[in-house]
């Protein structure tokens, strides 16, 4: 296998792992929540997820680091300054409701920069990918992934627009802006979480914008997002995912065409 594809297959594998335990855990009766120190829940899925993942990158990448949500960092041993970047469940609010609106993020790291990128969102039956040379591609699962890039709009009044919850926009002094940015465009809606950045990669939508992350929130998303075509920064236009571990990152993600207007729209905290 050439470039990335090894990796890509490995990311399916973990993926497979993780769908299998989620799947049997989501709406389960028997579900275990608890509150993190940051009062975010944690559900008995999402650490068995992690453990399962991390045996797995432990047999089959055992010199690679890894950065999980659950159980922290594990320094790479290896000669190469690569990570893998894992959320068991982003989306945990909506796994420990019922909602299927959760997936599983899997990132392969250099440095600081993603290369290869899996989203597996198994209530939804659907699975996205990308690497760096290798396009994205989004389908149930490997052996059923079809190509899928970005749209072409090119004006804002004409751009669907996904956002996070306006109390972080609050929090961050853009409220204003976010609100008339939602003005300006055909049309706004809050999908939350790994979705808008998938929507926008496959063309449904042309923004998603984000004020703050974790870098296992987004990690994942970045190669898939520009390997099908589109542009990702933070909010000081900075190459994403920007920022560290413990959190403060942004996210503007776009189709490309758009992405100046909006970035210049978001990009400075206005006067509270």
């Amino acid at each position: 296998m050439t470039g990335y594809a090894g990796d890509i297959e490995l990311a399916h594998r973990l993926a497979d792992a993780a769908d299998a335990i989620s799947m049997a855990r989501f709406r389960a009766l028997d579900l275990r929540v608890t509150a993190k120190p940051d009062l975010t829940p944690v559900s008995d899925a999402d650490t068995s997820v992690e453990r399962e993942i991390r045996a797995l990158l432990a047999a089959h990448r055992p010199d690679d680091g890894l950065l999980g949500e659950e159980y922290g960092e594990q320094p790479a041993t290896g000669p190469h300054d690569r990570r893998w970047v894992i959320d068991p469940i982003d989306g945990t609010k909506n796994f420990v409701r019922g909602v299927p609106v959760w997936a599983t993020l899997i990132a392969l790291l250099e440095g600081d920069r993603p290369v290869v990128g899996l989203v597996s969102a198994p209530a939804l039956g659907r699975r996205w990918w990308g690497a760096n040379g290798l396009g994205a591609y989004a389908g149930r699962d490997a052996a059923s992934g079809e190509p899928i890039r970005v749209s072409g709009v090119r004006d804002l009044a004409d751009a669907s627009v996904c956002y996070s919850s306006l109390t972080g926009w609050e929090a961050a002094g853009r409220l204003d802006a976010v609100l008339q940015l939602m003005r300006d465009t055909w049309r706004s809606r809050a999908y939350g979480d790994f979705y808008g950045y998938m929507l926008l990669a496959e063309g449904a939508l042309d923004v998603m914008v984000e004020p703050e992350l974790s870098l296992w929130d987004v990690a994942a998303l970045v190669p898939i997002v520009t390997a099908a075509g589109g542009t990702m920064t933070t909010l000081e236009g900075a190459p994403a995912p920007g920022g560290t571990a413990s959190g403060e990152i942004s996210a503007i993600a776009t189709n490309g065409p758009l992405h100046t207007d909006v970035l210049s729209r978001l990009g400075r905290p206005t006067a509270r």
